[in-house]
């Protein structure tokens, strides 16, 4: 048996009007956020993951090219000190 009562039947069709419209204004509001979110982000400066790749290889780079000239100074210097023979021990009783 349905209802011939006007005033439910009003009651539903106002509540789906606002769902819907709710529904809309949630789509809206996503939409403003998404928009708002790619300004914020666009306007940033990042760099692409390219680019930081190819810095992270010459900061390697660079890094064993300090470690090789380190050796190189380490070995300059023990030849040198070789070379330059043995320095004389102070006497004890002579000042510094």
């Amino acid at each position: 048996m349905q209802s011939e009562n006007r005033l439910f039947d009003d009651f539903v069709k106002m509540m789906n009007g606002a769902a819907g419209t709710l529904a809309g204004m949630g789509r809206e509001a996503e939409g403003s956020m998404r928009e708002k979110f790619r300004e914020m982000v666009g306007g940033a400066d990042f760099v692409s993951r390219d680019e930081f790749e190819a810095v992270k290889a010459m900061a390697a780079a660079a890094r064993d090219h300090n470690q090789a000239l380190e050796a190189r100074i380490v070995a300059l210097e023990t030849a040198a000190a070789a070379k330059a023979g043995p320095k004389p021990k102070p006497s004890a009783g002579a000042p510094i």
